[in-house]
C-alpha cells in the first residue's frame, strides 16, 4: 500500500517497472500497524483474518505470498502453517524483504526472494496456494495482468489464489468521494478496479475450476478465491 512518488509512469517503464516509483520512505512511514489499520478505515484485522481463513485454518503445502505485507499478516500465516508446510516470499524491492524478514522470527519453513510479481522464480503447477493482498491496485494494467496470469501459472491443478483488494465500493458509501481522491493523488492505478471487475484481468490461457468473490465494507473491499 505505498504511495507512488509519480501519478503517472512512463509508458517505458509501465509493465516491468512500476516500482521503481514506490517512495523510499515508504517502508520506515507505514510499517506503523496502526497507520495501516487507519488507512483501511479500521478493517486491516478483518482483512487479514478474511485472507488467512480462505487459505486454511491450518495452511499445508506450499504457500507463495506474492508482495511483503505491512503489519502482522505473514508473522500470522507462519503461525498457521503445518510442521512441514512451506512458505515462499517475494518482492521486487530488497528493503521490503529485509523489513518483512526483521517482522518474523528465523523459521526454516520460510524463504524470501527478491523477484518481479510479472516473472515469478517458480516453476508451473509448482505450489498449493498464493496470495496476492493489496498489490494489484498498485499496478498498471498490464503488469497486473502479468502479475495474475505467473501467479496462476504456478498453481498446481486444484490450487488456489487468494486475492484482497479493493473494490468499486456501493454508490451511496460516504467514503466514495475521499477514496476517489485518495487513487487520483497517491494510488493512480487503484481506479481500474472501479472501472473493471478482477475477472477482466485474467488470463484466457488458463482455465479456473472457480470463482468465488466476496465484498466488504460497503463494497469497498474485495476478497476473491480463484481455483484452479
Amino acid at each position: 500500500m505505498p504511495p507512488h512518488t509519480h501519478p503517472v509512469i512512463p509508458d517505458y517503464l509501465e509493465t516491468n517497472y512500476w516500482w521503481a516509483y514506490v517512495h523510499p520512505l515508504a517502508v520506515s512511514i507505514f510499517e506503523r500497524e496502526w497507520l495501516v489499520n487507519f488507512i483501511l478505515f479500521g478493517n486491516y484485522k478483518r482483512l487479514c483474518g478474511i485472507a488467512l481463513d480462505s487459505l486454511g485454518e491450518r495452511i499445508s503445502g506450499k504457500t507463495l505470498q506474492i508482495a511483503c505485507v505491512y503489519g502482522n499478516l505473514t508473522a500470522r500465516l507462519v503461525q498457521r502453517m503445518a510442521h512441514d508446510a512451506t512458505l515462499g516470499i517475494v518482492d521486487i524491492l530488497p528493503i521490503q524483504l529485509e523489513n518483512l524478514r526483521q517482522k518474523i522470527s528465523p523459521d526454516p519453513r520460510v524463504s524470501f526472494e527478491r523477484s518481479d510479481s510479472c516473472a515469478l522464480p517458480y516453476a508451473s503447477a509448482s505450489q498449493d496456494q498464493a496470495l496476492l493482498f493489496f498489490l494489484l491496485h498498485e499496478q498498471p494494467q498490464a503488469t497486473r495482468r502479468a502479475s495474475l496470469s505467473e501467479a496462476l501459472r504456478v498453481l498446481k491443478p486444484g490450487g488456489k489464489l487468494v486475492i484482497v483488494d479493493y473494490h468499486k465500493p456501493h454508490a451511496m458509501h460516504p467514503l466514495r468521494p475521499l477514496m476517489r481522491q485518495i487513487f487520483k493523488h497517491l494510488e493512480p492505478f487503484a481506479m481500474d478496479l472501479w472501472q473493471h471487475p478482477m475477472h477482466e484481468y485474467l488470463p484466457l490461457n488458463i482455465k479456473l475450476a472457480s470463482i468465488k468473490k466476496t465484498t466488504f465494507f460497503g463494497g469497498l473491499y474485495q476478497l476473491l478465491v480463484l481455483e484452479r
